[in-house]
């Protein structure tokens, strides 16, 4: 989403900040961060819980020696929204609806599962028979034409809590226009609902399109009960232990909410572990004078990949986790692909070598890992090219050897294919990367952008492994690798600011939009976001609003988004930006088609105090020249000139401002950073390396 002017209203904050603590639940670790701003960083990565995430947040907690007392803040980025989706371990939802609708969620837009033959299925989120009707109609313009059966909604209720539904959604016809009639049946609802999981659909998407919003709302609903029960466990284990404070939690769309209202809109944090990774790469690049990045982050098991323009990340409200499942909420606009450090990989039955989607996970992990592997990975296929220390990563519980990952290889994909071990563990990263590189250009050059005039900000635990090799091969100039890339998704957590996002269609011809009325939705849009924020009771220190909308020419489906700079905005300056960003995005001019003003979207954020990076930085053990952090030389293989003796860096001990050229292998805790031969790497102020990429 483009930045808009912001109106920004200065609120005292309520207590010096303290000890600021960010956790984030990957699928393969769990890392937290905790950062003292007189000084001082904890951090800490342990195995993810799968069977119940709150786990491992305690366990990286209690990792770091922290007492949870004088902790003043704990933002937590979660997957379980995300994973309960995928793996469809969600509540059991029912559906009260128009009479006449009730099977929108599976015709959706009669697409298909896949482009080519009759194959393919989906399950929707609500099973047909706990789909009811009631007599209602709305129309378009927000004109009730059928009053609603009141008596026929407690009906309605009464049969779905008899069928075991736990969670409801309230979904009528043409509500974003005129909510009033789901506004009555939630109350109806309510007298009789044993629990607080009942949805309106207006509430969480007040925007045309029945489908997309009904499937937003069922999504909502779907994963309520689930997040609301994980975050009460958390709170409670948080609160008896002695931290005494509010938790935050990561939403979607880059910002934080407090936990205490979170479950009420829990389809906002989905895809929160990427979005906090954007934030916190778009918050230190800021800094480092960077303001146009594409972010690469690497984990265990996949790539993120995603835009930053102008130091704002892009954000999006269509995106489809997987078919027929489209959430329409403002999300971090995040790429995500199935390559990650533990991507399998295995021959098919053409015979080709394929690597990923299928993931080691964090059990059992890569070979090398040492917890019962079998298969080879990008992890296994780094250490055995040398560019991973073995001291530092081969399993010492259960001795895994490199004769022992190098013999895997072999056997499984090196055999099949004709080709010695490294020959074959070279073509498992050759692969890799190109799902990478292919990642960072549907970003970028798909949608107009050229990565030449962007920086390539890597982080995660693997992103640094692969990033230089990947910006030579996009032609990036330069890649800039922050602190703790091991970790930046927890930073992410704990510089986000408190974000809430509202959206309403308006979708008339600009000619006959009434701007007063475009006025009055901005301004309810910010008073409830700064409701909302009131309500969360964080200590915060200024409130911004930014302003977009969605526009189209009249006949079209693609909708463009620009900024509008504030409430009272007129409608000439609507048609030029609009315009202007349609011949921006394709070099086109339609002066004789009229533009449509489709929807307002309004975010208010609540900014909370800046995070110091320099808390990153371990000046006591920096030596004074680059050449004194260099702690052993080992071969290392290259893409461009097979096997070098490598000098092996130290990166706390690199000093501020410092210079060095590759080949070069950076270790530190949280990740491996391998430096191409012919690059040339300078340290910046804030620890970041900003790597210049040459072509060999």
């Amino acid at each position: 989403m483009p930045d808009s002017t912001p109106e920004r209203l200065n609120i005292q904050p309520q207590q010096p900040a303290g000890k600021m603590v960010g956790v984030d639940v990957g699928g393969t670790f769990t890392d937290l961060i905790l950062i003292d701003p007189t000084g001082g960083l904890r951090i800490a990565k342990v195995p993810t819980t799968v069977q119940n995430q709150a786990y491992g947040v305690m366990s990286a907690i209690e990792k770091t020696g922290a007492h949870l007392a004088d902790i003043a803040s704990i933002v937590h980025g979660t997957t379980t929204t995300t994973n309960a989706l995928l793996e469809r371990k969600i509540a059991t939802c029912g559906l009260i609806t128009t009479r006449g609708f009730r099977d929108i969620l599976e015709l959706g837009r009669r697409t298909r599962p896949k482009p080519y033959g009759l194959i393919g299925s989906f399950e929707p989120l609500i099973a047909r028979e706990n789909r009811l009707e009631v007599a209602e109609r709305t129309d378009a313009y927000g004109h009730i034409l059928t009053p609603l059966d009141e008596e026929g909604v407690r009906n309605a209720a009464r049969a779905l809590l008899d069928q075991g539904v736990e969670a409801l959604v309230i979904h009528f016809l043409h509500a974003y226009a005129n909510p009033a009639h789901e506004r009555r049946a939630a109350e109806i609802v309510r007298e009789i609902w044993p629990n607080p999981y009942v949805t309106i659909g207006s509430d969480i998407l007040s925007e045309f399109r029945e489908y997309e919003r009904g499937t937003t709302a069922s999504v909502n609903a779907a994963i309520q009960p689930v997040l609301d029960r994980y975050i009460r466990r958390l709170t409670d284990e948080l609160s008896g232990k002695g931290y005494a404070n509010e938790l935050l939690v990561m939403q979607g769309n880059g910002g934080t909410v407090s936990a205490r209202i979170v479950a009420e809109a829990a389809v906002n944090t989905v895809m929160s572990g990427p979005a906090s990774g954007v934030m916190a790469a778009a918050y230190t690049a800021r800094l480092a004078g960077y303001p146009e990045v594409i972010t690469y982050d690497m984990g265990g098991t996949s790539s993120d990949v995603g835009l930053i323009l102008g130091g704002v990340p892009a954000v999006s409200a269509e995106l489809e986790l997987e078919y027929a499942l489209p959430i329409h909420v403002p999300m971090v606009d995040v790429h995500t692909i199935g390559a990650g450090g533990g991507s399998l990989a295995r021959i098919d039955e053409a015979g080709l070598l394929q690597v990923g989607p299928e993931s080691a996970g964090a059990t059992p992990g890569p070979i090398c890992y040492g917890r019962g592997g079998a298969r080879p990975t990008i992890t296994d296929a780094n250490l055995a090219l040398g560019r991973l220390n073995p001291a530092g990563l081969l399993a010492v519980d259960a001795p895994v050897s490199i004769d022992d990952v190098k013999r895997a290889i072999s056997e499984q994909v090196g055999d099949k294919l004709g080709l010695d071990t490294d020959q074959a563990a070279a073509a498992i990263l050759a692969i890799g990367n190109m799902k990478m590189a292919n990642a960072i250009r549907m970003v970028s050059l798909a949608r107009g952008h050229d990565p030449r005039d962007f920086a390539l900000f890597a982080f995660g635990g693997a992103g640094p492994l692969h990033a230089v090799a990947l910006a030579r091969e996009l032609a990036i100039p330069k890649v800039l690798i922050p602190a703790r890339p091991g970790i930046t998704n927890a930073l992410g957590c704990v510089v986000a600011d408190l974000r809430h996002d509202y959206v309403n269609t308006v979708n008339t011809p600009l000619a006959a939009v009434d701007m007063d009325q475009v006025a009055t939705i901005l301004r309810e849009q910010v008073a409830a976001g700064r409701e909302t924020i009131a309500r969360e009771g964080t200590e915060i220190e200024e409130i911004t609003v930014l302003h977009d909308a969605d526009m189209q020419f009249q006949g079209q489906t693609h909708i463009l988004t620009i900024p509008v700079p504030g409430p009272d905005v007129g409608r000439e300056y609507l048609e030029d930006a609009f315009a202007k960003a349609y011949w921006e995005r394709f070099e086109v001019e339609l002066p004789e088609i009229r533009p449509v003003l489709v929807n307002l979207h309004t975010a208010v954020i609540g900014r909370r105090p800046a995070v110091p990076l320099t808390a990153l930085i371990d000046k006591a053990q920096q030596a004074a020249t680059p050449a004194e952090a260099v702690t052993a030389r080992r071969a290392v293989w290259f893409a461009e000139g097979d096997w070098q003796e490598t000098p092996i860096y130290r990166r706390e001990k690199l000093p501020l401002g410092g210079r060095f050229e590759g080949p070069a292998i950076v270790e530190q805790l949280d990740t491996t950073i391998v430096i191409e031969p012919n690059c040339a790497v300078d340290v910046d102020d804030l620890g970041n390396l900003i790597v210049t990429v040459r072509s060999i």
